[in-house]
């Protein structure tokens, strides 16, 4: 028979979250799922021990991609007009006993914030545009030629692919970028004017990271200013 323990039962808490890390770790693309709250859950007690738990959890992501492979209690909320939220329904197995938690299905559906919303709330605030967008490709290189400038990484890193991008005029036409870097074969001992001319390393060999970047074009001081922060997960 199907039970319907409480939301707030902390078997179900457990479960949920055993749901989501198991979720966030199947992923190769996108961003670590947090927990909003539980929306519904039933119980079926298996005949020898344990329980399937059937969850439909409501959800949001985070600022952690998921090949930092970060669990999302350890990942920042968004902030709530750059959210993108929705439903995952996942039937997870849980044994304690055994130790044993194995997922068996889940479906995610997730969308964006609204804009109308996001504009009433905030009209100046940036809103997510296409990721490729030629500008934020450029972005996304411009932003990254100062991390290969900066960083203490032995080769040049190319960009993977633009995963969020969004624009806001400041003193100018500012563009935001989160995208993935990979490990080229081009070594930082040379001097590299076109890093996209260089060839990725091997999946098994390359690092892999992951970038936020901003190009701000100020109309006014007729100059750029770039920044970048990368986080390299080492091999994948």
């Amino acid at each position: 028979a199907l039970l319907s323990p409480s939301c707030g039962d902390i078997a179900v808490e457990e479960a949920a979250d055993l749901a989501l890390r198991q979720i966030s770790a199947h992923q190769k693309e996108g961003y670590v799922l947090r927990l909003s709250r539980i929306f519904s859950v039933r119980e079926h007690p298996q005949e020898i021990s344990g329980s399937v738990y059937y969850l439909i959890l409501d959800v949001e992501d985070t600022e952690c991609h998921v090949l930092s492979r970060k669990l999302w209690k350890d990942c920042e909320a968004r902030p709530a007009h750059l959210t993108v939220y929705g439903q995952c329904k996942a039937t997870i197995y849980i044994n304690q006993a055994k130790n044993i938690a194995h997922l068996n299905n889940y479906k995610c559906t997730l969308q964006p914030v609204p804009r109308r919303y996001i504009w009433t709330v905030c009209p100046d605030c940036p809103v997510y545009d296409n990721p490729t967008d030629p500008k934020y490709l450029e972005a996304a290189a411009q932003s990254l030629a100062k991390f290969n400038e900066e960083s203490e990484q032995t080769h040049y890193f190319s960009v993977l692919s633009v995963t969020r991008a969004s624009m806001q005029w400041v003193v100018g036409p500012a563009y935001f970028v989160e995208f993935l870097i990979q490990e080229t074969s081009c070594s930082k001992n040379e001097k590299i004017t076109d890093v996209s001319k260089c060839q990725p390393l091997s999946p098994e060999l390359a690092k892999i990271g992951f970038c936020k970047g901003s190009v701000l074009n100020s109309r006014a001081e007729n100059r750029q200013f770039v920044t970048i922060s990368c986080e390299i997960y080492g091999l994948q």
